[in-house]
């Protein structure tokens, strides 16, 4: 899987997705959570016994398990579950063409930059609002070659025989607070299929927009890629500002079967208030290979840390992630690597950029067992402090049993140098440019290995973080 072609472009300004329409939902689950919110949203989707009970088993869970308390998890108690909006729906089923989606939620789109980038280079793209999917489209040829990328509800509703095979394998219901949450009121999402020895050379792209105050957004995304097959899938996030909390708890689970090969590039730009909850895992079996490119900006809280479980000999997981916080956020990131073959690798790189009081944590987990044999990991966490209110914490967990495998850890905090941006300074540059060329340097050698396009797009965000971060 090839990173260099060109991708299509993220617009990560912030200010770009501020912005929304009147609502007007058909469907409308009301606010708090209980099993009638669940029938509701089984009887509006028409969804079988099975998933009902799922979901109200997973309910129960989420019932009972506290909030973490060994987490970035202070900011959490300010969530009023009983206030949020659990289900919002126009009604409409996905649009195939362009022309039959609601010129309201078009317009949203297009302003987004979606429906261009899907015709000119796109293999295939869907675009959520609010709880469904409003467009959903894959390019002939793709779909020839036996690809699969629908919704999960079109997924779950069409190809139970591959969906239910792998649904809630990856990550089990009870994983923690939030996935028993999302298990509970899913919808929408991405479901893709790769055939063996399939490879798509374009990327798959999903979108996200919460359009909607008060209210929550819980899509589930399955993808598998099937023997020696290869893909890239990319999503975007954005939310308009509200002065009320939004939740956003996703559940991502990838599964790459032997020889397979999964890249997921993740770009958040949520608004201020969105707290973000998302739970994303990967199984790679027998030299499989998942890549996890990971833009973590904006929201008030984000709590995420992508994991591949390396279940088969010579597999391969990698994590690259950078995170920027900045007044008033807190990005609690990080990754999970674990060991369950011989011969498997993994790579952490993580780097965080904190400004004002802004606040970033890499929280990590890598664990080989004593019976392996072979393993190697890297793990390496780089900081970057701007102002002095600005903070910084790495808590690692590295547990290697028995002396046949390799592990290395690196970790560094910085400050940006006075003397640095002086001698810029001095060569033309106002403060905010020196601060911004500084930052980017910091990030530099990761964003190398990011697709050109969101490398281009990152730093532009930094540009403009930086405006306000001087003086």
């Amino acid at each position: 899987m090839s990173t260099t072609a060109p991708t299509p472009s993220f617009d990560l300004n912030r200010d770009i997705g501020d912005f929304s329409y009147p609502e007007s939902h058909k469907f409308d689950a009301g606010a708090g959570l209980s099993e009638r919110t669940i029938d509701y949203i089984c009887d509006v989707k028409g969804e079988d016994d099975w998933i009902r009970a799922f979901r109200k088993k997973a309910l129960q869970v989420f019932l009972s398990k506290p909030l973490p308390t060994h987490w970035a998890s202070r900011d959490l108690e300010t969530i009023n579950f009983d206030k949020i909006r659990y289900y919002l729906s126009s009604g409409q089923q996905p649009k195939r063409t362009w022309n039959e989606v609601p010129d309201d939620i078009k317009q949203t789109f297009e302003r987004l930059g979606i429906p261009e980038n899907e015709r000119k280079f796109l293999a295939g793209v869907e675009a959520q609002f609010d709880s469904e999917a409003a467009y959903s489209n894959i390019k002939e040829a793709v779909g020839k070659q036996g690809v699969i990328f629908v919704g999960s509800t079109e997924g779950l509703m069409k190809h139970p025989e591959i969906f239910r095979k792998f649904f809630g394998k990856v990550i089990p219901t009870g994983d923690n607070k939030f996935s028993a949450l999302n298990s509970a009121v899913f919808s929408g999402g991405s479901f893709i299929y790769v055939p063996p020895g399939v490879k798509v050379k374009h990327p798959l792209q999903a979108y996200f927009r919460i359009n909607a105050e008060n209210f929550g957004q819980f899509e589930r995304t399955l993808i598998i890629a099937d023997e020696g097959s290869e893909v890239t899938y990319m999503e975007g996030c954005t939310a308009p500002k509200f002065g009320t909390a939004t939740l956003h708890s996703a559940v991502v689970e990838l599964v790459a079967l032997k020889g397979a090969k999964i890249e997921y590039i993740t770009v958040q730009n949520w608004s201020a208030n969105v707290f973000n909850l998302v739970t994303k895992r990967a199984m790679a079996e027998e030299e499989a290979v998942v890549k996890w490119i990971d833009c973590n900006i904006g929201s008030r809280l984000t709590m995420k840390y992508p994991g591949v479980v390396l279940k088969g000999r010579k597999a391969r997981g990698e994590v690259l992630s950078i995170a920027l916080a900045n007044d008033g956020q807190h990005q609690d990131t990080g990754a999970k690597m674990i060991h369950a073959a011989d011969e498997t690798t993994s790579n952490i790189i993580s780097k965080s950029i904190s400004i004002g009081q802004g606040r970033s944590s890499y929280r990590g987990m890598v664990h080989i067992p004593k019976h392996l044999s072979g393993c190697k990991n890297n793990t390496e966490c780089d900081a970057l402090l701007i102002n002095t209110n600005s903070r910084t914490d790495t808590y690692p967990a590295i547990t290697v049993r028995g002396n046949r495998n390799s592990v290395q850890h690196e970790a560094s905090v910085s400050k940006v140098s006075a003397d640095q941006i002086f001698y810029m300074q001095q060569r033309g540059l106002s403060e905010a440019e020196a601060m911004s060329l500084s930052v980017n340097g910091f990030v530099n050698d990761l964003t190398r290995q990011f697709p050109m396009e969101y490398s281009v797009e990152l730093k532009r965000l930094i540009d403009l973080e930086m405006e306000g971060s001087v003086g």
